[in-house]
């Protein structure tokens, strides 16, 4: 935790983490190793307004603050990254793109049920050939009357089959390039969307990964979110949010190993004495703190620029690509402390390897952040 924190983020925080203790940790590698999405969980985190964490209260949300949000992340992320990663995609990237763009008429149909938990956001940028050159966008939406026709299919979309509606980017006007790129929101029990492949992943198995795919599908003219020909500029100011989940996974990740490490060096003796007495354990365990508190004060600096409407561009990136960084460090050290127990899934340092590879991948990878970072600073961005 951070060395200041208010009394009612303390109060929070204590909350997740009880819910954590009682409702995700026993159940983990179970829902892990059958790739199990944990709906009951999900609805009891929405009964505790933790689907609604950044939506206002006249929208039925909680109304909490982006520090908050990351405490939040981090807390769950400790317990099982891949509840973590599904809860952040709902909030900053589906729920999050209808409060920040949507119309109030919009935010009134979408947002109460979305915060309740009564229903789960998606949110789909990238595809087969827009990866990170996401404003390489194939799908297209066609106006046809009072309705927009759909016709593209997104990859990787987190929430694909569980959620309720999802916001997709597709070009309107090919000739515009990225400034022909709006978004939609398009619910999925639409008959022209489906869901496609199911992705079979290394790690984050319990969050549900599929591709979307649109053919004919029609949504009414009402559900274009934002303006015409805004959805990736909207966008990246969506990620720059979405950015901040990232690292606070990372840091609830990484928090996770180092926690499971120090408790196996405590118990595991080698040579007549626990291992963690050995100096070399010693500084594994020193360095592995270390990358996680800093992880943290980079991720607190995002969120706190995020809450004073600063700009928060370059402080997400950089927060996103140490952390991501940081944790694949900190997770790796964990298994070496662990030695061989720590190839097997008898224990939590396995599975937090697995799920860290994402942290570095997702919502833009360590190269594009170091993209990011650099065009800010040299103001090319």
């Amino acid at each position: 935790m951070s060395t200041v924190v208010s009394a009612e983020r303390r109060a929070i925080i204590q909350t997740v983490r009880e819910f954590c203790d009682a409702e995700i940790r026993p159940h983990v590698m179970r829902w892990d190793e059958a790739q199990e999405f944990p709906r009951e969980v999900f609805r009891k985190l929405g009964e505790l307004g933790f689907l609604g964490i950044l939506v206002a209260e006249e929208y039925g949300g909680a109304a909490l603050s982006y520090m908050d949000y990351q405490a939040i992340i981090e807390e769950i992320a400790a317990a099982d990254p891949s509840v973590a990663l599904s809860v952040a995609a709902h909030n900053s990237l589906g729920s999050g793109h209808i409060h920040q763009f949507g119309t109030d008429a919009q935010k009134r149909r979408y947002l109460p049920r979305l915060a309740s938990g009564e229903g789960l956001a998606a949110w789909g940028l990238t595809e087969a050939e827009a990866g990170s050159d996401s404003s390489g966008t194939k799908t297209t939406a066609v106006r046809d009357g009072d309705a927009w026709v759909l016709n593209g299919s997104k990859n990787f979309i987190t929430n694909a089959s569980v959620g309720s509606l999802a916001v997709l980017m597709a070009v309107t006007d090919r000739e515009k390039g990225s400034k022909g790129i709006s978004a939609f929101i398009v619910e999925l029990d639409n008959p022209g969307i489906r869901v496609g492949k199911k992705e079979n992943k290394l790690g984050m198995r319990a969050s549900d990964t599929c591709t979307l795919v649109m053919e004919d599908c029609r949504v009414p003219s009402g559900n274009l979110l934002g303006s015409l020909g805004s959805g990736w500029v909207d966008s990246m100011k969506v990620l720059d949010g979405g950015r901040i989940s990232i690292a606070a996974l990372s840091v609830g990740l990484a928090r996770g190993a180092c926690e499971a490490a120090i408790a196996y060096a405590k118990e595991r003796r080698q040579f007549g004495k626990p291992i963690c007495e050995f100096e070399a354990i010693q500084f594994y365990i020193a360095e592995m703190a270390t990358d996680v508190d800093a992880a943290r004060l980079l991720t607190e600096r995002a969120a706190a620029a995020k809450d004073a409407h600063e700009p928060v561009t370059r402080l997400s990136a950089q927060a996103k690509l140490f952390a991501s960084e940081a944790a694949v460090r900190v997770t790796e050290r964990a298994i070496q402390i662990l030695g061989g127990y720590g190839f097997t899934k008898d224990f939590p340092v396995e599975k937090y390897y697995r799920d860290v590879r994402l942290c570095t991948v997702g919502e833009g990878t360590s190269e594009i952040q170091k993209l990011v970072i650099a065009r800010q600073l040299l103001g090319k961005a």
